[in-house]
């Protein structure tokens, strides 16, 4: 019973070093715990085993996907193994291969022991000139989808570093400033009481410049799920960056997750983040979510040239109920309307969906999100207007 007990917390801790090698926060204590849930289960039932791991080593519901291939990767059945080869080797027909889930590649490169350098030696001196501008391109234009382990945490260090202009609008408010362009009467007025009426200098005042509250509306629905958790990496840069950015994420509601984005910390951030959003890569309610946001939040959030990013594939489950309403007046709402879709990123893409050919006729930019070259794409457009001729061009298509 002790060996086996010795076995089983022994394959518990290699489990739990393969999911932190494919980028999941699994600390020692996670790993204690799974060990006490394991006790407390029975170890026949491998739904009960499961569910016991996922508990005590997730945290957050974007994890969930990567925990199910590795489980299935690790915790292998070896009846079933054996039953596959043997109807292999007897000519039968087997299942053909599923497609590689997004996560499968991180595993294996997780699952692979790293091999030892070669150690030169004392008296060679080496230079690793191994093309290292090349890679920095080359992660710039890779997809978020085809990142391993090692690319996700270079992208969220490069995000990071990001920086995002807006154009400084001009306010109603005035400040006082010397060497302002208008005189202050008020003011001016003011100071000469304090030397009997003599007025000996005239107040000047200038307004007062900030750049236009930013809405950001992110889709975290299941064809949505491959990118909104990079995603939000950007936006939590953005959030800690400057003021007055308002972030939403919908699938089949609209949820408000601002407060949570304001953590300097993004672990703890995207902690609060998991514990607010429940239908993370569920449904898509577009037109449910445009009108929700529209009727409570576009009134307090929409004022002095507001810039919105819609971020989107547009494919909606009730096709192209109530969005064209809806998208008009967010579109009326604000100064500037910017749709982010990944599905841009294919060269063939075409308005063909109902959501998407509703949507187009009241967008002022179209552009793609699946990389970080299109990120800095995005942060170059923000500070020049947009391309009219472009956008005629897709509503034409539509």
């Amino acid at each position: 019973m002790n060996t086996a007990a010795g076995r089983l917390s022994r394959n518990v801790m290699h489990f739990a070093r393969l999911l932190r090698r494919a980028g999941l926060p699994v600390g020692p204590a996670a790993m204690l715990a799974a060990q006490e849930a394991l006790t407390l289960v029975d170890l026949g039932s491998r739904a009960q085993v499961r569910t016991a791991l996922h508990a005590t080593l997730i945290r957050r519901h974007e994890h969930s996907e990567l925990f199910d291939y590795a489980f299935n990767m690790f915790w292998r059945d070896p009846e079933a193994a054996r039953a596959a080869a043997a109807l292999q080797m007897l000519g039968g027909r087997t299942p053909p291969p599923e497609r590689a889930a997004p996560g499968a590649r991180r595993l294996a490169e997780a699952s692979q022991t790293p091999r030892e350098q070669r150690q030169p030696p004392a008296d060679e001196q080496q230079v690793d000139m191994t093309l290292t501008v090349s890679e920095r391109e080359r992660l710039q234009t890779m997809d978020f989808e085809a990142m391993s382990a090692a690319d996700i945490a270079a992208a969220k260090a490069e995000i990071r570093r990001l920086v995002l202009p807006l154009d400084e609008k001009r306010t109603r408010r005035r400040r006082p400033d010397p060497t302002g362009p208008e005189a202050d009467l008020r003011a001016t007025i003011r100071q000469s009481l304090r030397q009997g009426g003599e007025i000996l200098q005239i107040a000047a005042t200038r307004r007062v410049t900030r750049p236009p509250p930013l809405v950001v509306l992110c889709d975290i629905s299941g064809s949505m799920s491959r990118y909104a958790p990079i995603l939000l990496h950007f936006l939590h840069a953005v959030a800690n960056d400057r003021d007055r950015v308002s972030t939403f994420l919908f699938g089949t509601r609209l949820t408000n997750i601002t407060r949570q984005l304001r953590h300097r910390d993004p672990e703890v951030a995207f902690q609060l983040v998991a514990h607010s959003v429940p239908d993370w890569s569920g449904g898509t309610r577009i037109g449910e979510a445009l009108e929700k946001f529209n009727r409570i939040w576009a009134r307090r959030m929409l004022g002095q040239g507001a810039v919105v990013l819609l971020v989107t594939d547009g494919l909606d489950r009730e096709g192209a109920r109530d969005l064209p309403e809806n998208m008009e007046r967010l579109h009326k709402s604000c100064a500037r309307l910017i749709w982010l879709n990944p599905l841009l990123r294919w060269s063939g893409f075409e308005p063909k969906s109902q959501g998407i050919r509703a949507m187009l006729p009241h967008v002022d930019e179209f552009r793609p999100v699946h990389n970080l070259a299109s990120l800095r794409a995005l942060i170059e457009s923000l500070s020049r207007p947009g391309r009219v001729g472009a956008m005629a061009r897709w509503r034409d298509a539509a």
